[in-house]
């Protein structure tokens, strides 16, 4: 659907200062279909990497490929490109629902498939008590669900968020992570960033790492915990009155296994840990 070729941004924001490398030779691919995190710490390039898809700022070096899917060039692709920024500005006296037909006639869409969209998803995001409130009135989380459902309106083909659960309370992130889901089984492909990693775990099928600007990961999840981290067991058993734990590697656990048996000591659970997307992370090099 979309690939990122070489990418490489310099920034020079002082004449004094060394350039700043904000991404070096970066590329991934975003497949058709899929939900695909994009997973770095603050800094990471994330950002400038969205920019950089949205045609907002240009690399020093590399391309954006946009494929067949979404018409193969950026004219054609952006029409077919749903995207809500990190910090998304929002016309604070105007209501929900204006905000929501300003968008959606800048689509060029009519007044009735407006309409019927908001109807539709509103009441999904659980903001449609609010559409005749004036934004400016608004919290951090009606925000969110406001920007991504005029995301929504003209039936994109990609979906792109820039961290967009960021600052929502628990139940809201649930709420707007069930929706992405919901979204993503209509056959929208969704790309989103962000740095809270339990919630790219929930939902996501693939995931691209960045660290300091270099690619450091892309690919299906349990291909990562596959080649990223060795697989431990704890194994319990029991010990006269004594329920005793313990941990041994993949290649051990069948020689603690058949030690136990041969001792005739009760073996009452062998489980295998799973670790957190976010411990995966921090240990590939």
């Amino acid at each position: 659907m979309i690939e990122f070729c070489e990418i490489s941004k310099v920034f020079n924001s002082d004449l004094l200062k060394k350039p700043f490398v904000a991404l070096d030779d970066v590329s991934f691919k975003i497949e058709e279909g899929k939900i695909i995190g994009f997973l770095g710490a603050n800094g990471a390039g994330k950002t400038t990497s969205l920019k950089i898809l949205m045609d907002f700022i240009r690399p020093n070096s590399g391309d954006v490929k946009f494929g067949s899917q979404l018409g193969g060039n950026k004219k054609e692709a952006f029409k077919l490109i749903g995207y809500l920024p990190e910090r998304p500005f929002f016309y604070p006296h105007l209501t929900g629902r204006e905000f929501c037909f300003y968008m959606g006639l800048i689509s060029e869409l009519k007044r009735s498939e407006i309409t019927e969209k908001i109807n539709y998803w509103a009441p999904r995001f659980k903001i449609d008590f609010a559409l005749d409130r004036e934004i400016k009135g608004y919290s951090k989380g009606m925000l969110q669900r406001i920007g991504f459902l005029a995301t929504l309106l003209h039936d994109p083909k990609l979906i792109v968020l820039d961290e967009p659960l960021s600052g929502v309370d628990p139940i809201g992130r649930k709420e707007l992570k069930d929706i992405i889901l919901e979204v993503n089984k209509m056959g929208k492909t969704i790309f989103f960033s962000s740095h809270i990693v339990s919630d790219m775990e929930e939902v996501c099928n693939n995931v691209v790492c960045l660290r300091s600007g270099k690619m450091v990961f892309q690919g299906n999840i349990d291909e990562m915990i596959k080649n990223h981290i060795k697989p431990h067991f704890t194994i319990t058993h029991s010990s006269g009155n004594e329920i005793i734990k313990q941990e041994v590697s993949l290649e051990d656990k069948n020689n603690y296994i058949k030690d136990l048996v041969e001792k005739n000591i009760d073996i009452l659970k062998v489980e295998q840990h799973r670790p957190s997307l976010e411990q995966i992370f921090y240990n590939i090099k």
